[in-house]
């Protein structure tokens, strides 16, 4: 017979999440910053769990997964103005082994951007630029010239290119993305002048073919109270729900 006090009889799990009780320790209503992680869903390798998805990296640090070599390539945003408060500018300073610069990445891109305009002005931007920092491939789209952000459209085309050059590339696997949101140096934004829901900038992801991690923007830790889930796409149950049905 089960004892009063067991997790059968008082409806706790079976299992434990850390040791000498330290559950009661962490309640997760005393941090501000987090998340609360729903199932994915199905997970066999037949049927619906088996579409292909985008993983995205929940309560991961994206700078020390890369020093880690976890990666190797990443994709970010880049301009031909200023770098030196963008993600790029972190991994060049980082790795130590590469030669690149902040100012240097910089420069790379004005160049480049000079150059298409005076040969290739014709092309449909925008254009994504690598930068080799030896133990990491950076894939780094280039923000059109003229404009001080980023587009769903832009994204789409980028990402469209960055599948490409990902396709039987498996030196260049794994790969791992920034979500473009809550960016500092090259912000992502709708036609309304505002950013797009975390969802959009996934299903453009998606839509273009891309396969990688996605790493959510620190901004998303305030969504506490919202369930989030770990890979695109989304449970159909979403969907269903968002229409109205049962």
């Amino acid at each position: 017979m089960a004892n009063s006090t067991t997790p059968a009889s008082t409806g706790a799990p079976p299992v434990r999440l850390y040791d000498d009780d330290a559950e009661l320790l962490l309640p997760s209503e005393q941090y501000p910053d987090r998340v609360s992680l729903l199932p994915a869903g199905p997970t066999g390798l037949t049927g619906p769990g088996s579409v292909e998805r985008i993983r995205i990296l929940w309560g991961q640090d994206m700078l020390r997964d890369v020093l880690d070599g976890r990666y190797r390539a990443v994709v970010c945003g880049v301009n031909d103005v200023d770098n030196s408060h963008g993600i790029i500018a972190q991994f060049v300073d980082l790795i130590h082994t590469s030669q690149w610069t902040p100012r240097g990445v910089t420069s790379f891109a004005k160049m480049f951007q000079e150059s298409v305009s005076v040969h290739a002005a014709s092309d449909r931007e925008p254009y994504v630029l690598k930068y080799d920092l030896d133990s990491l491939l950076v894939l780094a789209l280039l923000r059109p010239r003229g404009r001080d952000h980023f587009t769903l459209e832009d994204l789409s085309r980028g990402f469209a290119t960055i599948t490409k050059m990902l396709r039987g590339r498996r030196e260049r696997l794994p790969v791992a993305s920034v979500s473009f949101l809550n960016a500092r140096a090259n912000r992502l934004l709708g036609p309304d002048g505002r950013e797009p829901s975390f969802e959009s900038v996934l299903r453009t992801m998606y839509q273009a073919g891309f396969r990688g991690d996605v790493y959510p923007a620190p901004a998303l830790w305030h969504f506490g109270h919202v369930g989030v889930f770990p890979s695109y796409p989304f449970p159909e149950g979403l969907e269903r729900m968002r229409q109205g049905g049962d």
